[in-house]
């Protein structure tokens, strides 16, 4: 077994927890929590940081009064100057006797808050940090019978006495948590489902992030709907930016409640400022993700009861699942439209995107233009210094492209080194100052590969508009492709314009190049522009 350990201490540690780890041959490297550091910059007695000498665990010693937002910290600190290393909790008095104090924390919730393992008393710790040496990464240990069950007895179920007409209220809120696509319009969905079930003066979804070097979390507000007496929401939340002055009346700071919910990870009921408050956390695979907040602002109106607080707390489990979806289908959609080296468009967002800009353009009169661009004898880079460095290159070139255009334009990594710009209501002469501002700024720029070089690029680059050159998508990108090759054949890194008579012949020419790329089923064009 890995014999080195380090104690992240609070002050003096108990000796038995040093004679412990003393007579199982366990070296021991004391860090006081308030001086540790990120990794880079962790000072310490050996080097902890090289594979044959990484520590085996972070050990904290359990206070009876410790409180969960100051475990947060600790675990915080602990990836922040250790990433790889579980942190393992070790109580220093006995579960019980902190039980019957009303003191202690559960296991379940000290995993929640970020340890890897608990040992219940100092003599356990060998055989526990036996077992973390076993099962390596993130495999559990042993977690409780009651934690495993959770979401199979909770995740669909609503409390027994729960009438029958909130019953058709909460089904009809977990159906149409299916139905949103982000997490705007989940959290939305949410909120007016729980309005109908739970009166409210003003219902809200914060969601909680944790910087592993601070000690609070930051709420960030998605959601929220004001209600008047008739349930109806008492603002047009789609005018509100322009009905109300001062928005930070209405965008107030997270409850204390709030706070306490997200930090306890449990359903919390407070008065604040003449104000009934109750807050549920929205966990998901065992992590917070935000917190949803009902107020009642009327002193003379009662507080939240138990039954709503136990039914709040079985719809948090779906709000919270349905947030943490939405998040996956929204990343799943990004990265089926996105390139994955460059983070650039690809060819599958290129043709939805182009076949509706020149739609628009045909509908509108206007011009849509595309700037092809092909880097100049790139297959030296990669001869030269190898494939990582040119990806890394076509990366920095990404970098120099998204700036050059219009947040309203198009990015795409076409291919290869090949990349097409497609500039929305854009003349010929717009397009050629854009495409030689790029050319001229590649041409200037030394490429370090990620590895502190200096290479030198150039590009040739190819411009078509719609409808001076072409009149359909397809041939949009075949003349600013054949464009690119005149480039080329002019000594390269410069740019050149398509022939206007392309489009006049329609498009039985453009098969006649095969080496012209044609990445888009041939449709007719009615079909692509009308």
């Amino acid at each position: 077994m890995n014999r080195q350990v380090i104690l992240l201490a609070e002050g003096e540690s108990s000796a038995e927890l040093l004679e412990t780890l003393s007579a199982a041959a366990i070296s021991l490297l004391v860090e006081q929590l308030c001086e540790v550091r990120p990794k880079s910059a962790s000072p310490t007695s050996f080097d902890y940081n090289c594979d044959p000498y990484q520590p085996l665990a972070v050990i904290y010693e359990l206070r009876a009064d410790a409180r969960p937002e100051e475990l947060t910290r600790v675990t915080s600190c602990s990836r922040a100057a250790w990433p790889s290393v579980p942190v393992v909790a070790c109580r220093r008095e006995s579960t019980e006797r902190l039980k019957r104090h009303g003191s202690a924390l559960t296991n379940e919730q000290l995993k929640r808050l970020g340890f890897r393992a608990i040992a219940d008393s100092p003599a356990q710790l060998p055989a526990l940090l036996r077992q973390v040496e076993d099962i390596p990464g993130t495999g559990e240990l042993k977690l409780p019978d009651r934690f495993k069950s959770i979401p199979e007895t909770r995740a669909f179920s609503l409390p027994p006495q729960t009438r029958s007409e909130n019953l058709r209220a909460a089904f009809a809120l977990l159906a149409s948590l299916h139905l949103a696509s982000n997490q705007k319009e989940a959290a939305e969905a949410a909120l007016t489902g729980v309005a109908r079930l739970i009166k409210a003066d003003s219902w809200s979804i914060f969601l909680v992030s944790q910087s592993s070097n601070e000690n609070s979390m930051t709420f960030l507000r998605l959601a929220h709907r004001i209600v008047s007496e008739n349930e109806e929401s008492a603002f047009d939340e789609e005018l509100q930016p322009e009905l109300v002055d001062d928005l930070s009346q209405l965008a107030e700071l997270e409850s204390a409640a709030t706070r306490e919910a997200a930090a306890r990870m449990e359903a919390v009921r407070k008065s604040e400022n003449c104000r009934r408050i109750l807050a549920a956390p929205l966990i998901s695979n065992e992590r917070v993700l935000g917190v949803l907040e009902a107020i009642r602002s009327n002193a003379d109106r009662r507080s939240f009861s138990r039954p709503e607080t136990s039914l709040l707390e079985a719809l948090a489990i779906s709000i919270a699942a349905a947030l943490a979806n939405s998040v996956r289908i929204a990343e799943a959609e990004r990265l089926s439209l996105t390139d994955d080296l460059t983070r650039l468009h690809n060819a599958r967002y290129l043709r939805q995107f182009l076949v509706n800009e020149i739609k628009r353009a045909r509908r509108y009169n206007s011009s849509v233009a595309a700037v092809f661009l092909d880097l100049d004898d790139f297959k030296l880079v990669n001869d030269e210094y190898g494939h990582l460095v040119g990806s890394h290159v076509l990366m920095e070139i990404a970098a120099v492209l998204l700036p050059a255009v219009r947040d309203t334009d198009c990015v795409v990594r076409y291919g290869g080194d090949e990349f097409l710009l497609i500039l929305s209501d854009a003349r010929l002469d717009d397009a050629i100052q854009v495409a030689e501002r790029i050319r001229a700024k590649i041409e200037q720029r030394r490429f370090n590969g990620g590895r502190r070089l200096k290479i030198s690029v150039t590009a040739s680059l190819g411009v078509a508009t719609f409808p001076q050159h072409a009149l359909s998508p397809q041939q949009l990108i075949a003349c600013a492709d054949r464009a690119m090759y005149h480039a080329k054949a002019a000594n390269k890194n410069c740019v050149q314009v398509a022939p206007d008579s392309i489009a006049a012949h329609g498009s039985g020419n453009l098969d006649a190049n095969p080496t012209i790329p044609t990445p888009f089923q041939r449709i007719p064009d009615e079909k692509l522009i009308s």
